[in-house]
């Protein structure tokens, strides 16, 4: 199991070489100074140790000598520093702009899903691996990526020098070393797991903290604090034990390699120790301070690439769920042929079939033609196809079986982009942007005069409203309009599509917030809209829809019954069962 883990990060790590190629210069100025910084700490020992021998020469102090290697240590000094300084900020310009990237690519990705996707993953989870994931993974890489190669550099550079210092010891530390590394490995296997389980809890927990904010006011309705506190507390409990999991495992590292590199440190310092003392010493007491410094130094990237490792195994867990995410199916693309659309208004439907499981038929063989213009209303109990009718008609999903077409173009045919140019659409569930009153009007036509905007906004009647807000049309409008009214998000719905007026319309239950005197004139100014436009409206309210052209009255994703409110009730099927249960006749 561990050799599979370690095949998938392998993977993973090679699918992020392609976002640092861009930034190559860096990634080169980054490895250069690395390499000073290495070159300069394998190169100050030797000076020190030939100012200790001056020091402590056999006739007397070499001043000369001293001051000779006390500059040198200053100059290398210096120059370490600066490369330092300069790798430290090409590495956070490197993982920023990696970061960036890969969340610019993410929010493309996010727009190129399918509905079903997002239907089905918490909208927490994905907002957990745009933000949470992709920052743990900066992280690791930032650290990773200074640390790891230094580290690799001041191994091979020490184990260079020592070997031409005295390869004997050299073989001591070289044999006694796969100590440190074995270690290191053991535990850092046993992380991974901690720390890919930990991201996937976070990312549970992220989404219950939105679904718990998003729906505050009907916890607090129904009295369901107590229990949502309950279910928080189960997950952050279980990312409590993985998180102290991974953290216990993690710290291990440090410890155990430093015990291993202590022991290669004391067993060096011995054998130096019996060959600097004796009449005849094969060691100076300057080398002896040599070969200790560069055992030091051999030992100390061990436990740095330890720790790198460590931060890895968290950055990887974390980019697997990024790049699971970027590796989803994208919907359908347009075909290279599709069509343009200036649309007329005539939609048909041939024998549509859809299912959003596939052993549970939703709509089957459902066959319509609808004449420019036409009013269609959608009637119908629960869970009997009309808002998925909708779905179909806007292509956010593609029929299993059958065609829709309009002005007899199917529609697949069709660049989704010109499709719902051509269709303006109010839902029930109102959505708004974070800006400004005016900038949610003009959302679909951002190059309105304010004079447009007005005019739509009066149109729908939310002009009295608007104007008496504190700044008018350029009131703040905060996350999907917690400021406003349910009412008034849908009046600036309304006003929304009162701009663009496209020739074909779907109100779906579009004045369900609206009272009943502001209904009415809205009702009026949706019979001016609607004229000589193809529009189809779904309803709850039967008296909202009276005057349509045609009522579909669906049933199980079938048309039982279709005609105008008069007809219908007149031949007293399953319309007039609803109308009038709804009416108490």
């Amino acid at each position: 199991m561990s050799k599979q883990k370690n095949a998938l990060d392998l993977a993973a790590l090679k699918l992020v070489f392609p976002y640092l190629k861009p930034y190559r210069l860096q990634v080169l100025l980054s490895l250069v100074c690395a390499a000073i910084t290495a070159a300069a700490a394998l190169l100050i020992p030797i000076f020190s140790g030939n100012a200790i021998d001056c020091m402590i020469g056999v006739s007397q102090v070499d001043f000369t000598g001293i001051l000779h290697n006390a500059l040198w240590i200053a100059a290398i000094t210096l120059v370490s520093a600066v490369a330092q300084q300069v790798l430290a900020t090409s590495n956070n310009r490197i993982a920023y702009c990696v970061s960036r990237d890969i969340r610019n690519e993410v929010s493309a990705k996010i727009q190129r899903l399918p509905l079903s996707y997002l239907d089905r993953h918490p909208t927490g989870d994905l907002v957990s691996r745009v933000i949470a994931d992709v920052d743990a993974f900066s992280d690791g890489l930032l650290m990773g990526f200074t640390q790891l190669f230094t580290g690799v550099v001041a191994i091979a550079g020490t184990l260079g020098i020592m070997l031409a210092l005295n390869w004997m010891i050299a073989l001591l530390v070289v044999v006694l070393t796969p100590l440190s590394m074995f270690v290191a490995a053991f535990i850092a296997k046993n992380t991974h797991k901690y720390f890919t389980a930990q991201s996937k809890v976070r990312g549970e927990q992220t989404a219950l903290i939105n679904e718990m904010i998003e729906g505050s006011k009907v916890i607090q309705a129904f009295g369901h604090e107590d229990e949502s506190l309950a279910e928080f507390d189960e997950v952050n409990e279980r990312l409590g034990k993985v998180a102290l999991n991974a953290t216990f495992f993690s710290s291990l590292v440090n410890p155990s390699t430093r015990l291993v590199n202590n022991i290669i440190y004391a067993a060096v310092a011995f054998v130096c120790a019996l060959l600097a003392i004796g009449s005849n010493p094969v060691m100076t007491v300057g080398g002896m301070s040599k070969f200790l410094s560069y055992a030091s130094q051999y030992a100390k990237p061990f436990n740095e690439i330890s720790g790198v490792v460590t931060e890895l195994q968290n950055a990887l867990a974390c980019i697997r769920r990024i790049f699971d995410l970027l590796a989803e199916q994208d919907r359908p693309a347009d075909a290279a042929d599709a069509a343009d659309l200036a649309a007329k208004g005539h939609v048909s439907l041939e024998n549509v079939s859809f299912r959003y499981v596939p052993d549970r038929p939703l709509i089957d063989g459902l066959t319509l033609d609808v004449q420019p213009g036409q009013r269609i209303a959608i009637v119908g109990p629960t869970g009997c196809g009309k808002t998925t009718l909708i779905n179909l008609l806007m292509r956010f999903y593609d029929v299993n079986g059958g065609a829709i077409s309009v002005d007899g173009t199917d529609i697949r045919d069709i660049r989704r982009r010109e499709l719902r140019r051509n269709i303006g659409m109010v839902l029930q569930d109102t959505w708004l942007k974070a800006g400004t009153i005016r900038e949610n009007i003009a959302y679909g036509n951002p190059d309105a005069t304010l004079d447009e905007i007005i005019a739509a906004a009066k149109a729908a009647h939310a002009h009295s409203f608007i104007r008496r807000l504190p700044q008018g049309y350029d009131t703040p409008v905060t996350e999907n309009g917690g400021n406003l009214s349910q009412g008034q998000k849908q009046l600036l719905c309304i006003a929304r599509v009162m701009l663009t007026l496209p020739p074909m319309l779907i109100l779906d239950e579009a004045t369900s917030s609206i009272d009943t005197r502001t209904e009415l004139r809205i009702q009026s100014a949706f019979a001016k809209m609607m004229q000589g436009r193809t529009s189809f409206i779904v309803a709850h309210r039967l008296s909202t829809i009276r005057e349509a052209d045609v009522i579909l009255v669906m049933r199980d994703g079938h048309i039982v019954e279709q005609g105008n409110h008069d007809a219908l009730l007149a031949k007293g099927g399953f319309y007039a069962t609803l109308y009038n249960a709804q009416f108490g006749q």
